[in-house]
């Protein structure tokens, strides 16, 4: 198509310089665009800290602040709090120029659209409940960090120049404290949640289909389905993350990216015996389950500690190596005896196992080894037991390129924050943790950002994250989601003042 100016091309071309020149001293004094596409050179830095720090951690606290529990915080899943943290959630995303509905497992979802946009979507979150007397930042981190970049992107006027959907998810459920089974919300929207979650049972005795009428959703094996996500229009997934692990301290360094998340399996086992008289009931003649819960509970410590040990040659224990071993932790959470009296035998005796390993067959391997060890261990001491699987989730790879470019990212924030030379290379670790991103890897690629916590304490009020921390965590990912889903400035947004044909003519070019 032939330029609109009359002027020769060739003056046109002259000006290229000038206006290259342009835009890298705007790109190199960190300045903003006006409204007529000039750079404003001295404003903002580009670090946004009211925003990405200030406003952050306020709204860390205040979310902190809505709780079930008297004095610590517990939300779990379609709790009350839970009912009044998603309006406070809905809210933050409304005010970062988010579309926000709710599905129906209680996930909420706050997405801008770009117009005539056909692209993959990108996928940013983490999760909103928490475990029982929890800490302020774990899932809550990943949410609000993701709200606040896009906050930044619509302050900036960067929101329209998106050039695929970029849509923020909190989920519902990740920690299964309230079902015992993890990931009710990400699963869903992955569509792996089996219609068979609806007639899991609380300690009340409340199913999950009896939790989501009470909350007024359909709570239909339909309606869970809808909530799936087309694999085709979504390109990946992001999560923000405290690390929950001493190593991003120990290296002091405020960021790393993971490489992959341990997987995991959750179990259940119960110890019947006899109940009896404290008093008189002979010590020879008692089937006590609560002695062989303690045996058991020493055993799998055993196990975990020294596997090759107690595995057998079929067991194939000869294969493991000790880079296949490492990271393998075995725990018992949670122990509960019936009747609980001081002065009784007990009946019986349940008590949960949660046993993770990078490696799948190591992890396979110690749960059916233990399985093996617990009948025999019953045996000696004449009491019934069984062991129920409740949950198993195989290792998670993050996607390297995804990996790569968080690893940039959070590279380029380092080095840009106050006070820091040039930055070392990002960390790569492991998680040991299971997080949303597990569930979301059946449907999409994942990547995911770890942020430094004081001593690596999670799970516990204890929990404790730096201010500018927090900061470079989602000035990370508003690097990342620039670089992936927002278009540069067009050539003749630099153009010289007034000079709108020859703009438009370069804009030919």
């Amino acid at each position: 198509m032939a330029p609109s100016s009359s002027r020769p091309t060739s003056h046109l071309l002259s000006l290229l310089p000038t206006l290259l020149v342009s835009v890298l001293l705007a790109s190199a004094a960190g300045g903003n665009w006006s409204g007529n596409g000039l750079p404003e050179l001295g404003g903002d830095d580009g670090l946004h800290r009211e925003i990405l720090r200030d406003e952050t951690v306020l709204r860390l606290a205040e979310l902190g602040k809505i709780s079930d529990g008297e004095g610590y915080l517990e939300r779990t899943f379609l709790s009350p709090a839970s009912i009044r943290a998603t309006a406070v959630i809905i809210s933050w995303m409304k005010d970062a120029g988010l579309t926000t509905w709710v599905d129906q497992m209680g996930n909420i979802h706050g997405r801008f659209e770009p117009a005539n946009s056909t692209n993959e979507a990108l996928l940013i979150g983490s999760h909103m409940d928490t475990v029982i007397d929890a800490g302020i930042y774990d899932g809550s981190l990943g949410i609000i960090c993701a709200i606040s970049a896009l906050r930044v992107l619509k302050v900036t006027g960067k929101l329209q120049r998106l050039t695929r959907p970029v849509e923020v998810i909190a989920f519902s459920d990740e920690e299964g404290v309230r079902f015992q089974t993890t990931f009710l919300g990400s699963a869903a929207v992955a569509g792996t949640l089996p219609e068979s979650i609806l007639q899991v049972s609380d300690k009340s005795g409340a199913t999950v289909q009896d939790v989501l009428k009470m909350n007024s959703f359909e709570a239909t094996a339909t309606a869970i389905s809808q909530t799936r996500y087309n694999p085709e229009s979504v390109g990946s997934y992001v999560e923000v993350h405290i690390e929950q692990g001493p190593v991003l301290e120990a290296l002091r360094y405020p960021l790393g990216v993971v490489k992959g998340i341990a997987g995991q399996t959750r179990l259940k086992v119960i110890v019947d015996g006899s109940q009896g008289h404290a008093g008189t009931v002979p010590m020879k003649l008692r089937r006590d389950p609560m002695v062989a819960a303690a045996e058991l509970v020493v055993t799998l410590e055993r196990l975990c500690k020294e596997p090759n040990k107690l595995l057998t040659y079929d067991e194939e224990c000869s294969c493991f190596t000790e880079e296949s071993l490492a990271g393998l932790v075995c725990t018992v959470g949670e122990l509960l005896t019936w009747p609980s009296a001081s002065n009784v035998i007990p009946g019986q005796v349940n008590f949960t196992v949660d046993i993770r390993a990078m490696d799948d067959k190591v992890r396979e391997t110690i749960v059916t080894s233990f399985s093996r060890l617990v009948l025999q261990r019953c045996d000696d001491r004449l009491v019934d037991c069984r062991v129920e699987h409740k949950h198993s989730a195989p290792a998670t790879p993050c996607d390297p390129e995804l990996t790569s470019q968080l690893k940039r990212a959070a590279r380029s924030t380092v080095s840009a924050m106050p006070g820091r030379a040039a930055a070392a290379e990002t960390p790569v670790l492991m998680s040991g943790a299971g997080h949303d991103a597990m569930a979301m890897a059946k449907l999409t690629k994942v990547g995911m950002v770890f942020v430094r916590c004081r001593g690596g304490v999670s799970h516990s009020p204890e929990e404790s994250v730096m201010d500018d921390d927090v900061w470079a965590a989602g000035l990370a990912l508003l690097n990342f989601i620039e670089q992936a889903a927002v278009t540069e400035p067009s050539v003749v947004a630099v153009a010289v003042a007034g000079d709108e044909q020859d703009a438009a003519a370069v804009a030919e070019l």
